[in-house]
């Protein structure tokens, strides 16, 4: 089967290892505070001979720095760099605001209802287009989410039709008295300028499905082929399903082919699942059956523009053009030209306090660059470059936090990310501020309870220990690259609050670097190691 690595929803990348960043074993800053014995107990474990610490705790009601470890030096934070992008941005537009796709007609609609003329969605960057919305009006996710089913080995999949956004759309346009497009539909685009995904794809402002093809597996007969469906299920893509079932004991060798198709937009694209999964597979993180994996959607235009057709059509909306080619540009007019009066749809969008939870909640990657981009359109500029630029100035203007204290690369934490925990505990505070903080602070995954800590039980077993479940919230990190002894942990992070057993509130940074893992369960035992701190700190503080 296809490596898969576990990333927690945080970020794993296969590249030759660097240089080593210096931490608490470099020693020397006299500023630094002594750390807790049950703690230093936990750095002191022969796994992290040579690593390197930085930890800083501050009460946050006082201000009053606790406990300061080298908290002035750059770490390799990884997702933790979440935070700035994804609170920046709810600072900025609000928890309740949210982003609308409006549809838009280009020609005129006579007495027989048919369009003369283009139907056209106007892409307004809505992370899940209606594809995550509970009954109840919140988002849906799960603790091991789809973007992350090729690197964790597993995902489950929430409940919601990943396409109900374009059913309502459809629906919507119906309503408004369209009953055929002798033109074409189109994706207008052209929000933000598209950003390079690690090297997948091409982000814009329009999302299917998180951009993914969710595959769900289960075992068939010895011999026979595996059961393998997909969704969403559009003449868009799709899956040859060439899986075999092999025998108790025989060799998983899964994989897809290509995991990241380049067909979308042509007729007949498709992608296979080949290979062998053994009938007694325990798929990882459940160990139960079905297993998902995914293909990405390289072009989320022309694939958007797809399933929008079809939901047309059986929303009884015929449309002349055909349903599968590349996302017809050439029919767009002018960039901000649309009026009100030619709008026959629109699908109001979550709240982005709803996805603001569902980034950090499960670190959704492309979610949280996605924000850092539109964040950058509130300040004028419309790319990934740019808005890190922007973003440098609103952090030292408006949040005291120097450039010299942090490297970010993307919104996300991708690459050689890097801060100072000083720089993440100063943000951390600042947010305690705003009058978004509540949201801020419920999106967080929540230690021994969901998202990316939901995991994190190993303190349990510590009786005193125990009462810091649920009260830990806190944004993780991971940085983990490939060597010839198997894993270095250039960094794993947790970033957030604590409420003390004392009744005080904390605010905390505790990342360690350069951790030579020598499996993923020596990766899995870091974070529980930092969970286990976490907890010390809830008690002891």
């Amino acid at each position: 089967m296809q490596s898969r690595v576990i990333s927690l929803g945080l970020f794993l990348l296969a590249v030759p290892v660097l240089g080593t960043v210096s931490g608490c074993g470099g020693g020397g800053n006299t500023q630094n505070s002594a750390v807790p014995a049950d703690i230093q107990a936990v750095l002191n474990k022969p796994m992290y001979q040579g690593a390197t610490w930085g930890l800083q705790v501050v009460d946050a009601d006082t201000g009053r720095v606790l406990v300061n470890y080298d908290a002035d030096k750059p770490f390799y934070i990884g997702s933790v760099r979440k935070v700035f992008s994804v609170g920046q941005l709810l600072n900025q537009v609000g928890p309740d605001h949210h982003y609308d796709t409006p549809v838009y007609r280009q020609g005129n609609v006579d007495n027989a209802g048919v369009l003369h003329g283009d139907l056209i969605i106007q892409a307004s960057g809505d992370l899940t287009m209606g594809g995550r919305t509970n009954p109840d009006g919140s988002v849906a996710y799960t603790d091991y989410d789809h973007n992350e089913a090729n690197s964790l080995g597993n995902a489950v999949l929430t409940q919601p039709d990943p396409l109900a956004g374009y059913t309502t759309l459809a629906a919507q346009v119906a309503a408004f008295g369209i009953k055929e497009i002798t033109g074409d539909v189109a994706i207008d685009d052209r929000l933000f300028q598209p950003f390079n995904f690690r090297d997948e794809f091409d982000v814009k402002p329009i999302f299917v499905n998180d951009d993914a093809i969710d595959l769900t597996i289960n075992p068939g007969t010895v011999g026979q082929p595996a059961s393998v469906a997909w969704r969403p299920h559009s003449a868009a893509f799709s899956v040859n399903n060439l899986l075999a079932t092999g025998t108790v004991g025989s060799d998983d060798t899964l994989k897809l082919d290509p995991q990241e198709p380049l067909c979308f937009g042509s007729s007949g694209c498709s992608a296979s699942i080949d290979g062998q999964l053994p009938v007694d597979f325990k798929p990882p993180l459940t160990n139960a059956f079905p297993l998902v994996q995914t293909f990405r959607i390289t072009d989320p235009a022309s694939y958007a523009r797809t399933v929008f057709i079809e939901a047309l059509e059986a929303a009884g909306v015929k449309v002349d053009a055909p349903a599968v080619e590349v996302n017809p540009v050439q029919v767009l007019p002018a960039k901000d030209s649309y009026v009100a009066a030619d709008q026959v749809a629109e699908l109001t969008g979550l709240t982005y306090a709803q996805d603001a939870k569902y980034i950090l909640k499960v670190s959704y990657n492309i979610g949280a660059d996605t924000s850092l981009v539109l964040w950058g359109l509130t300040e004028g500029v419309n790319n990934m470059a740019d808005a890190l630029a922007a973003e440098q100035t609103n952090l030292a203007d408006n949040y005291g936090i120097p450039a010299r204290d942090y490297s970010f690369v993307d919104g996300s934490g991708g690459g050689e990310t890097q801060a100072t925990p000083e720089a993440v505990t100063k943000f951390l505070g600042d947010m305690g501020e705003k009058p978004a903080f509540a949201d801020f602070h419920n999106a967080l995954p929540i230690l021994a309870k969901d998202g990316s800590l939901g995991f994190v039980t190993d303190f349990q077993s510590d009786p005193t220990l125990a009462g810091a479940t649920g009260q830990v919230s806190a944004k993780t990190g991971t940085y983990v690259v490939g060597d010839s002894s198997g894993l270095l942990v250039k960094g794993q992070a947790y970033g957030g609050y604590i409420h003390a057993k004392s009744g005080r509130n904390l605010i905390y940074v505790l990342v360690v670097n350069n951790v030579q893992a020598g499996s993923l369960s020596d990766l899995i035992q870091i974070i529980q190691d930092e969970g286990t701190i976490s907890a010390i700190l809830w008690r002891d503080d």
